[in-house]
């Protein structure tokens, strides 16, 4: 049994904005430790914990956790398009351990992912397909949301399932920090918006699509000028929940109500169920230690920016 971890915020706007040079190399820096984790370690199956935003998933059908059997990205932003290369039998297996553990999940035999899953696959790999993978979403964007309790539950199920793996398991988490995007509200949308929301966002035309995309990276922009009206970001919570991560005991993130990560780390700081997940799947297996973290808030990308590497101490 060999598992490890790598959890890194993601961002659309990566090639679309530029943070500054000083910025940039930082973030790259980061990005290059982080490859060299993943090449050196030379996973044999990746368990990638991702969010959607309003691509693969919709109002119309909104479940907390869903494992794939069969997943394809959808290429938005500019990200690799195409199907990713997922064990079914694998994914088949590790969904009726979780339902076992009695823990509901949902399964998609056509997984549809965007960018907030295939970013991570594309900047450690070079290609979404390089190696096996089993998509794992988590519902990071439409409320209500599951109690925490409930994601480090899960994590933890999925952890036991590979513990007993005879493969080299790289668990990636992909989401966060604090941020909030100019993503739609339910409760707040127009009736346009909420018809989008409950599906009609689905398969957009390429101009629909470069539409949306051209209002986020304005937004981004805006922000980065403070004239944004978005939420700010929020470093010391995100240095917060890095520090519980790394402690190795996740239980007081139970006590973290979803009203109050939005109130104070923005509508999208829900992303970080990703990382709770994946740590708590990694530390099924025992006790682990932090080896890489890097954390920097940037508002060109509407983000609290983090990356880490963990393996089992040993």
């Amino acid at each position: 049994m060999t598992v490890a971890l790598l959890s890194m915020s993601h961002s659309p706007l990566l090639e679309h904005v530029d943070p500054g040079p000083e910025v940039s190399a930082a973030v790259n820096g980061a990005f290059d430790q982080a490859r060299s984790f993943v090449h050196d370690y030379d996973p044999d199956l990746i368990v990638n914990f991702g969010p959607d935003h309003y691509n693969g998933f919709f109002y119309e059908l909104m479940p907390t956790f869903c494992i794939g059997y069969d997943a394809v990205s959808i290429g938005d932003y500019g990200s690799q398009a195409g199907p990713l290369n997922v064990p079914t039998d694998t994914a088949r297996s590790l969904a009726g351990h979780v339902l076992d553990s009695g823990l509901d999940t949902a399964v998609s035999l056509r997984m549809e992912v965007d960018h907030g899953a295939v970013q991570p696959l594309e900047l450690m790999f070079g290609d979404i397909a390089a190696k096996p993978v089993i998509p794992i979403f988590l519902n990071c964007v439409a409320p209500p949301f599951s109690p925490l309790r409930r994601i480090r539950l899960f994590g933890q199920a999925v952890g036991r399932f590979f513990a007993q793996s005879d493969q080299k398991v790289l668990f990636i988490a992909s989401g966060g920090l604090s941020h909030d995007p100019p993503v739609p509200r339910i409760a707040t949308a127009t009736p346009e918006q909420r018809e989008f929301l409950l599906g009609g966002g689905r398969h957009l035309t390429p101009q629909a699509r470069d539409e949306r995309q051209q209002r986020v990276i304005t937004a981004a922009r805006d922000f980065a000028a403070g004239t944004a009206t978005i939420k700010d970001l929020a470093p010391e919570w995100d240095r917060a929940l890095m520090d519980i991560l790394a402690s190795g005991d996740l239980t007081p993130l139970d006590a973290w109500t979803p009203d109050w990560m939005t109130e104070v780390a923005g509508n999208s700081s829900h992303e970080v169920r990703t990382w709770i997940a994946a740590y708590s799947a990694l530390g099924a297996s025992g006790d682990y230690t932090v080896n890489y973290s890097f954390y920097r808030p940037i508002r060109e990308y509407i983000a609290g920016f983090g990356v880490t590497t963990a393996t089992l101490t040993a």
